[in-house]
């Protein structure tokens, strides 16, 4: 479970870059249409960028945190529960910012900012759960033995 913790957490993160390389995709998309004299309204048909960026962040990296909220319960890492549902708030967080930035566009701002929250917190779970199974799986100097860094075979 610990393994599982720790891609769902790399995975999480992942996603914010995918974010925000689409919602970028996305900006240049319209600013180059604009250049051609394509007007941008609320008619016009979301772009490709726009498409993703709604679909990886309203259905892949929630449904990602809230598996990872779950499986932070089996994972036994140290401090992996708060962790993982901190991920899980600011997930919540970040949907509730993307409705609020499209009536107060200046929101955004802090949609844009929570996202890095998001992969901060998630990229902390997983460093910290790849620490505990290093950690656990250190081999262990022989019964008897004094000296802690003598191991069996040496």
């Amino acid at each position: 479970m610990r393994s599982l913790y720790l891609w769902l957490s790399r995975l999480i993160a992942l996603g914010v870059v995918v974010q925000v390389l689409v919602i970028a995709w996305s900006a240049f998309d319209i600013f180059n249409k604009a250049n051609d004299g394509v007007p941008f309204t609320e008619d016009t048909d979301a772009n490709a960028g726009q498409l993703v960026h709604s679909a990886v962040g309203m259905m892949v990296i929630p449904a990602l945190a809230l598996i990872f909220g779950i499986v932070s319960f089996f994972a036994k890492v140290p401090g992996g529960i708060g962790r993982a549902w901190i991920t899980v708030g600011l997930v919540v967080l970040q949907i509730v910012l993307a409705f609020v930035s499209f009536d107060a566009p200046v929101v955004g701002m802090l949609h844009a900012l929570n996202a890095f929250a998001i992969a901060g917190v998630a990229g902390v779970a997983g460093a910290r759960a790849s620490r505990a199974a290093r950690s656990d799986t250190s081999v262990a100097a022989p019964v008897g033995s004094s000296d802690p860094g003598v191991t069996a075979g040496a």
